[in-house]
């Protein structure tokens, strides 16, 4: 009977909050329609100016005015954010209401990573895609319906925010990324560019065009004919393996514009398992593919996708744009394809030389997980005097051959706060000095192996 009670009561009580919340909820709302019938009259006006030529592409000077008011002020909105206000704190939440995002691409991967950015909070985005939604593509768009099949992308995806993320500025724009369109597209100074576009030509350009002006890019390489969602990373272009499009974007850039890196790329390791399917015309029979292009240049042959590939990808972008936007330190996965053979070897390595240079290995106080650790999260499988990714894939595996640990303080033990990964010239010529002398003559160097020490201090709780 008491039990019995007790439910009745808990069920009571949680009926009473969820009518006080609604109630507050109605309330709010009823505000908002208010306010939006105010706001609509001001769109009107924007779109009049917009079609008779006098507006700014869809962005409006009283539709700007609207959006530079701080959206977390907004009893909606920050309770609509509520969660990313207590992940990120109110202060670094807003900083991504107040970005500006450009996503051009709004297949697959760019849907997914737009639709995130509008739910994340964004307050502006540049959508840009000169294509339909096409029945075929249902499998893998965020939020396409039947419904949508024969409409620009970017419109679509417009239209479904206006009912997620109202407060949103979101300027949608069925065009085509090129040299013509450059200025106008990235123009506004975004806090972001996301790259979502799968052809070689437009990817390439975009890309230098980001670089030459010096704005931050993401780019997302081929999604298609992959199944493995753990094997997707985000690195450096150089460091991207078994992706044909990352290849090609490589060599075009190096070739075309002399970029050779520094540009972060979501990609997958997994290598593709399907080839694309041959094309057929009207008549069933296969045909060249060039001669049913609508646009030179874009591949009209069939890349069998699995849906949840490219909304991942897409997922991943986003998250690494909202905390790049946010302030929010997040250490990506280092892309090291080393085996537990060479985390052994690094190991035996490290005791044989303890002997010879102390003559003990007692000071020894890491076993093959921790130098699995110290390689791959701290020194990313190279020399920790080589930041640039120069081996990837079998290289990596070569390269080890020269690689030892070393104790970065030699009268501290060997631990996972004070190993480094060095080559073998270098590891000797690092304990011919003292930490003063490197302190004083590389203060860079030195700042930047304590840092990455301190980290695994803090991550061992040392």
């Amino acid at each position: 009977m008491v039990e019995r009670l007790k439910c009745l009561i808990l069920v009571g009580a949680g009926a009473l909050l969820g009518s006080v919340s609604t109630i507050s909820l109605l309330k709010l709302l009823s505000r908002r329609k208010r306010a939006n019938r105010c706001i609509s009259k001001v769109h009107d006006l924007t779109n009049k100016e917009c079609s008779s030529g006098t507006g700014r592409g869809g962005f409006g000077i009283a539709v700007d005015t609207i959006v530079g008011l701080d959206l977390l002020k907004d009893e909606i909105v920050s309770e609509q954010l509520t969660r990313n206000i207590q992940f990120f704190g109110l202060e670094s939440q807003r900083k991504v209401s107040e970005s500006f995002v450009v996503v051009i691409g709004l297949g697959g991967v760019g849907s997914h990573a737009a639709s995130m950015l509008l739910r994340s909070g964004v307050g502006r985005l540049l959508l840009v895609d000169f294509d339909q939604v096409s029945l075929s593509s249902l499998n893998r768009h965020a939020v396409a319906t039947r419904e949508d099949v024969g409409i620009p992308k970017a419109l679509c995806l417009k239209k479904h925010f206006s009912s997620i993320f109202p407060e949103c500025q979101v300027d949608a724009r069925v065009q085509l990324y090129d040299a013509s369109s450059e200025e106008e597209i990235l123009s506004g100074q975004p806090d972001f560019v996301l790259d979502c576009i799968d052809n070689i030509d437009t990817k390439v350009a975009l890309l230098a065009a980001c670089v030459r002006k010096g704005l931050k890019v993401l780019s997302a390489t081929g999604a298609g004919a992959r199944s493995d969602p753990t094997r997707i990373r985000i690195a450096d272009l150089r460091e991207s393996i078994n992706d044909p499009l990352s290849r090609s974007v490589r060599h075009r850039l190096k070739k075309d514009y002399g970029i050779e890196g520094g540009i972060p790329v979501v990609f997958s390791m997994e290598k593709p398992k399907v080839k694309l399917l041959p094309f057929k015309g009207p008549g069933g029979q296969e045909e060249n593919p060039s001669d049913y292009q609508i646009i030179p240049g874009f591949r009209v042959r069939i890349i069998p996708v699995l849906g949840s590939i490219p909304a991942i990808f897409g997922q991943v972008m986003a998250s690494y744009v909202v905390t790049q936007l946010a302030g929010f330190q997040v250490e990506t996965e280092p892309v090291v394809n080393l085996d537990t053979d060479h985390y052994r070897i690094l190991h035996q390595r490290l005791i044989e030389h303890e002997e010879l240079l102390y003559g003990t290995t007692m000071q020894v106080q890491v076993d093959i997980e921790d130098v699995m650790y110290v390689v791959k999260e701290l020194w990313h499988g190279r020399s920790a005097r080589d930041q640039s990714p120069k081996d990837v894939g079998r290289g990596m595996w070569r390269s080890v051959n020269e690689l030892m640990l070393v104790r970065w303080d030699q009268a501290k033990p060997a631990s996972v706060s004070n190993l480094i990964l060095l080559k073998f010239k270098e590891a000797d010529e690092h304990e011919s000095r003292t930490l003063d002398a490197i302190k004083e003559e590389e203060p860079e160097f030195f700042m930047r192996i304590t840092s990455v020490l301190k980290r695994a201090e803090i991550e061992y709780d040392l």
